[in-house]
């Protein structure tokens, strides 16, 4: 994997992987999950809740503009809040600063690529990178995140870059692909059920003038 570039590879089952990982387990590791929005935590939440110990990191310097964030943000914390008053279990919430700045410079002369290019390998670099630097500071377990439920998402990709900077950090990454066995389908009904706003461009407003220009 070249970073910041879609480099299409042999199939390989990232769920698979996952559920071959916590099979053994005898106790709920920590892990600290990046999630991208409330609508997508759903279903990864809902998954992952029998295996770990679940804290969600709300690391989104991409979204744009900071009114879109906050209100993404409040979402997140709406579904958490339902979700904890339902089960015994509780899901914390970490939250971190708006930090658009950091984005806007690895996005610099990756501004006009389209959806899915160079800029967005760059993006989920920034964001699994603060998250597995976060959790190695706090001492959590595991990282991952919730970014593969997508369809829109190359799973192959951000799978390749947790294990890069797994290595670099020394904390382990959970792999997955979480829009196996209908996990996008079930984030929508989530959504639904817990009447989540769901947005209509991924976060950056470079990518929302691809998407307006089709």
């Amino acid at each position: 994997m070249i970073q910041g570039k879609m480099v299409i590879m042999e199939n390989k089952n990232y769920q698979k992987v996952l559920l071959e990982l916590v099979k053994d387990f005898k106790d709920k590791p920590t892990l600290l999950l990046h999630s991208c929005c409330g609508p997508c935590s759903t279903y990864v939440i809902n998954f992952l809740k029998d295996y770990f110990k679940i804290t969600v990191y709300y690391y989104n310097p991409n979204i744009e503009p900071k009114e879109e964030y906050l209100k993404r943000k409040q979402e997140q914390i709406k579904f958490i809040e339902a979700y904890n008053l339902e089960n015994l279990e509780k899901i914390e919430f970490l939250d971190c600063d708006y930090d658009n700045e950091a984005f806007r410079e690895i996005a610099q002369g990756l501004e006009k690529e389209k959806e899915g290019g160079a800029r967005c390998g760059k993006c989920f670099y920034l964001r699994l990178k603060n998250t597995a630097l976060k959790a190695k500071t706090e001492n959590y377990k595991y990282f991952g995140t919730t970014l593969t439920v997508s369809p829109h998402k190359n799973s192959r990709l951000i799978n390749e870059i947790g294990e890069k900077i797994a290595k670099e950090v020394n904390i382990k990454f959970i792999y997955g692909d979480f829009k196996k066995n209908d996990g996008y389908k079930k984030s929508i009904e989530y959504s639904k059920k817990y009447h989540l706003y769901r947005q209509d461009y991924c976060g950056c407003n470079y990518g929302r003038e691809c998407q307006n220009a089709r």
